[in-house]
């Protein structure tokens, strides 16, 4: 039996994480999570812990009471949005929440693998390659310089300590259970409830995205298959803007695709991102299983599904007052 520690496992990708686990035999799961606004989705059947990662204390509670193999760390601070508003969160949860858990893995010897992002390597030029692993970091928002200084922390962690771990870049991921604060739920919820999408600048920022459950077997073929040290950067390898991705909602659930709101675009928004994913397919032979349009097909049809869900997230104090924030709407 592997003892798995997910952190950050109530929040959108950690929790579809561990539901990918529970379809896994000889593996026990514990959940740590500070249920913020974003840890929104408890997992039936798995020991959970309601602790931040930052404090050393709980957190030590939990290392000494369990027996764990494994640490795989979703925890974080992740909207940009809000990073610009208030970062301090962001360097608190995302860097010295770290800091802790590798403190805690070093003195028990203990693998641990950080989920991290594309834009901690920066934006593109239209013209540009993809992002490979070897890539310099070059972070343009408080989020992404939180989660590039997390990752350099882990790399240390490995060449100073001996640290076991691996470290995983994924593109924009969506599906169920994320929160209607980022721009495929958003756009969702807003033309199930007749309102116009809002849309930063002229929409023509781009990006790659990655159906959640393509990215939670990347995750798990990293931890089967990897050596240690490694990093592996996860992604479709096909780009969209962000009309476009409206525009297939749109077809999808028959809307106007004029529907739309152009509004200030945010401070230092990066325009392109790209990541080259040749590595874990021809290292871990892992590959895409769900195409974009499929995926955002069973997407819309989620959030149709699942009102009860979706009413609990935007009735809380958390979600009004930022669609106040930053749309100025209740």
């Amino acid at each position: 039996m592997t003892t798995i520690l997910v952190t950050g496992g109530a929040g959108f990708i950690g929790s579809n994480f561990v539901r990918f686990l529970q379809t896994k035999p000889d593996i026990d799961i514990i959940v740590v999570d500070a249920h913020t606004y974003a840890g929104v989705s408890d997992v039936e059947g798995v020991k959970t812990y309601s602790y931040s990662i930052q404090d050393k204390y709980s957190m030590e509670y939990v290392f000494n009471n369990n027996k764990i193999d494994v640490v795989v760390n979703f925890a974080a601070e992740t909207h940009v949005d809000r990073s610009i508003v208030a970062p301090g969160a962001f360097v608190s949860t995302n860097i010295l929440g770290v800091y802790t858990l590798l403190e805690l893995c070093r003195e028990r010897d203990i693998y641990f693998h950080q989920i991290s992002t594309d834009e901690v390597y920066g934006s593109l030029e239209p013209n540009e390659p993809p992002f490979t692993e070897k890539s310099p970091y070059r972070p343009n928002s408080p989020y992404s310089a939180s989660k590039a200084s997390a990752d350099h922390l882990v790399r240390a962690y490995g060449h100073t300590y001996g640290l076991k771990y691996t470290i995983s870049n994924c593109s924009n991921n969506y599906g169920p259970y994320q929160l209607p604060e980022k721009l495929i739920p958003l756009t969702i919820l807003r033309f199930m409830q007749g309102k116009p999408m809002f849309v930063y600048g002229d929409g023509e920022q781009r990006r790659d995205w990655i159906h959640v459950e393509d990215h939670c077997k990347a995750i798990w073929d990293i931890l089967c298959v990897s050596a240690f040290g490694e990093t592996y950067n996860v992604s479709y390898g096909r780009e969209f803007s962000n009309l476009d991705i409206i525009g297939f909602i749109a077809d999808i659930m028959d809307i106007n695709f004029n529907y739309i709101k152009f509004i200030n675009d945010r401070p230092g928004h990066d325009k392109r991102y790209a990541l080259d994913s040749s590595k874990i397919s021809k290292d871990l032979n892992w590959h895409k299983t769900i195409s974009l349009y499929k995926g955002l097909v069973k997407t819309v049809q989620w959030y149709q599904d699942n009102m009860d869900w979706v009413n609990r997230v935007l009735s809380t104090p958390a979600f009004k007052d930022w669609m106040q924030k930053f749309y100025g709407e209740e």
